[in-house]
């Protein structure tokens, strides 16, 4: 019998797509908003695709503050960015 993949709704094009395939962004319970690489930072969760256009999209439609129930802070965003840019070097290779 296969094993079940767990799938999750990217914020950006609204895709559902197997979980390791996305960017979790986690607001912790102290209210601390960050990048979970692992997937296993405790706290509410967000996904997204790992390019540029799906991320602009969560923002400008403020997706991913209204899931995690609070505001991002502008270094999350940034950070964000800068894994999509790492990503993409990697997939060239």
């Amino acid at each position: 019998m296969p094993k079940k993949i767990p799938m999750r709704q990217c914020l950006g094009c609204r895709e559902m797509k197997p979980k390791r395939e996305l960017l979790r962004v986690v607001r912790s319970p102290e209210g601390e908003v960050s990048l979970d690489t692992r997937g296993k930072k405790p706290g509410r969760g967000a996904y997204v695709c790992p390019n540029e256009d799906c991320l602009k999209r969560a923002v400008k439609t403020r997706a991913l503050s209204r899931a995690l129930e609070t505001e991002i802070p502008d270094e999350v965003m940034e950070r964000l960015a800068s894994e999509l840019e790492e990503g993409k070097d990697g997939q060239g290779a």
